[in-house]
C-alpha cells in the first residue's frame, strides 16, 4: 500500500458514513440538514465532550441543549427514576410538577407568578405570542430584522432568519438588530429609536403592538450586548404603546452570560412573559414560559391551556436536576471567570488576526466576527470545518454568515478555552 493510500479502516468508515446519509436522505426527505461537509456521526456525550462512531472525541463549543454537560448523571438519574416510576400529564394532580414550577419561578422577579410549560422553545414562544394579542387585544409583534424565534407558523413568520424579510407578516415589524460594532455601533444606540418608528409606522397602517419579542443575546443577528439604558427606553416605548415585553431567554437563559440566571437582568428589564427551551432540560425536550399572572386571567377562563407532555412528571424531574447542577456546581459562576477567561484569550486573538473584525463576549457565550468581504461566509464556514478537523465544534450566525458563534455547555474549563482558542489560531492562520 502506498503511503498516500487510506488506511482500510478509514476506507469502512467513510463507506460507512456515506451509507448513512443516503438512508437518511431516503427516510427523512430534504428538509433536514447535517452540519459540516463530512458529517459527523456522533455516538455518546459525556460533559463537553461527544464522540464519534470511530471513537475520537470533540470539544463541544456549540451546544447550549446539553447545558449541564452531555448526559450528566444526575439528569439521567433524575430522569430514569421519575419515568420508572410514573409519567403521565398536568390534568391528573402532581407534587414534583408544583415543586419544580416553585423552584423555577424562585430563580425569576417575584411579578413573574405563573409557570407554564410546553415540550420546545417554539412551543413557548408560541404560546407566548397568543398571550400577549389576548391580553392586550393587539397583533404586532416587533422583532429584530435576523432574529430567530422557532419553527411554528406563528413563530417562524417571526423569525427572519429563517424565512427571510419577506416572510414577515404585514402585521409584524422587523428593526435592525443593536449592532454594537459596525459604524461605531450606531444601530446599538438608535435601538430603541427604531422601536419607536415601527411602532409609529404600525399606527400609521392601524396596526397596534402586541408585544416586543427580544432574544437578550441577539443571538441568531450576531450576538450583541448592547447597553442596558437602550434596551429599558425600547421596553418603555412598547408599554406605552399598549404592548407587553417577551424576553426569549432559549439561548441567553440559565446563566449562560454568568451573571445571574436570565440574560434579560442585565439590562434591569422587568418582562411581561419570559420564555425557555433547550437548556431548560440538558437535552430533555421541556420548554416553559413564566408570566404575569393578570396576562393569563382572561386567557385562562377564556382560551385555557393544555399541553399533554408540557410539564409531564419526567420533564419536572429533569427540570429540577437541571437548577440543582447549576446550584450545586457553581456553574453561573464558573460561566462568569470561565468565559471572562475565554474573552481574553479570543481578544488576543484579534490582535493576531487581521481576519478578526470583532469579537463580543458575555459569560460563556461568544461571537467572533470575521472581515465581511464578499467571500466572508465561506471563509467563516472554512475556519468552522477546519476547527471540526482539529476536534472543537462551534457554528456561525449573522446576516452575513460571517460570525463565529461558540456557547459551550456550562461546565467548560479553563483548559477548555485554551484548546478552543489554540485550535482557533491554527484555523485563522490558515486564512
Amino acid at each position: 500500500m502506498s503511503l498516500s493510500s487510506p488506511h482500510p479502516a478509514n476506507v469502512d468508515s467513510a463507506a460507512s458514513e456515506q451509507a448513512l446519509l443516503e438512508r437518511r436522505a431516503r427516510l427523512l426527505g430534504p428538509t433536514y440538514r447535517a452540519f459540516y461537509r463530512s458529517p459527523i456521526h456522533l455516538v455518546r456525550g459525556s460533559g463537553v465532550w461527544l464522540y464519534d462512531a470511530q471513537g475520537r472525541k470533540y470539544l463541544d463549543a456549540y451546544n447550549n441543549v446539553a447545558s449541564v454537560g452531555h448526559c450528566h448523571p444526575r439528569v439521567v438519574e433524575a430522569l430514569s427514576g421519575q419515568a420508572a416510576t410514573l409519567n403521565t400529564h398536568t390534568r391528573y394532580l402532581s407534587e414534583i410538577i408544583l415543586d419544580y414550577a416553585e423552584r423555577l419561578l424562585g430563580t425569576l422577579p417575584s411579578h413573574l407568578g405563573h409557570a407554564m410549560f410546553t415540550c420546545t422553545g417554539s412551543e413557548a414562544n408560541d404560546l407566548a405570542i397568543r398571550i400577549a394579542q389576548h391580553s392586550t387585544g393587539n397583533t404586532g409583534v416587533i422583532i429584530t430584522d435576523f432574529a430567530y424565534h422557532g419553527a411554528t407558523i406563528a413563530t417562524a413568520q417571526l423569525s427572519p432568519a429563517a424565512v427571510g424579510a419577506a416572510g414577515v407578516p404585514a402585521q409584524h415589524r422587523a428593526v435592525a438588530a443593536p449592532d454594537t460594532f459596525r459604524d461605531g455601533g450606531r444601530a446599538a444606540h438608535d435601538f430603541a429609536r427604531n422601536v419607536a418608528a415601527a411602532i409609529e409606522d404600525m399606527r400609521a397602517q392601524n396596526i397596534r403592538p402586541a408585544a416586543l419579542l427580544l432574544d437578550s443575546a441577539f443571538s441568531s443577528d450576531g450576538i450583541f450586548f448592547p447597553e442596558a439604558s437602550v434596551m429599558r427606553e425600547a421596553a418603555d416605548h412598547v408599554r406605552k404603546a399598549g404592548g407587553i415585553v417577551i424576553a426569549d431567554e432559549v439561548q441567553s437563559g440559565f446563566g449562560r452570560l454568568g451573571q445571574g440566571m436570565w440574560g434579560f437582568a442585565n439590562y434591569g428589564l422587568a418582562p411581561d412573559i419570559v420564555t425557555m427551551g433547550k437548556p431548560i432540560g440538558d437535552g430533555h425536550p421541556m420548554g416553559a414560559v413564566i408570566v404575569r399572572p393578570q396576562l393569563v386571567s382572561s386567557f385562562g377562563s377564556n382560551t385555557g391551556y393544555f399541553n399533554t407532555f408540557g410539564g409531564n412528571p419526567v420533564a419536572a424531574a429533569v427540570g429540577i436536576a437541571v437548577l440543582d447542577v447549576i446550584e450545586g456546581e457553581g456553574l453561573i459562576e464558573n460561566a462568569r471567570t470561565v468565559g471572562a477567561y475565554t474573552g481574553e484569550l479570543l481578544d488576543a486573538l484579534q490582535s493576531r488576526h487581521g481576519m478578526v473584525a470583532d469579537v463580543r463576549h458575555n459569560g460563556l457565550y461568544f461571537g467572533v466576527e470575521l472581515m465581511a468581504e464578499d467571500e466572508a461566509a465561506a471563509k467563516t464556514s472554512s475556519v468552522v470545518e477546519a476547527m471540526r478537523e482539529d476536534g472543537v465544534l462551534i457554528s456561525s450566525c449573522g446576516p452575513r454568515g460571517n460570525v463565529l458563534k461558540i456557547r459551550p455547555p456550562l461546565p467548560f474549563a479553563r483548559d477548555n478555552a485554551e484548546q478552543l482558542a489554540e485550535a482557533l489560531d491554527r484555523a485563522l492562520s490558515k486564512w
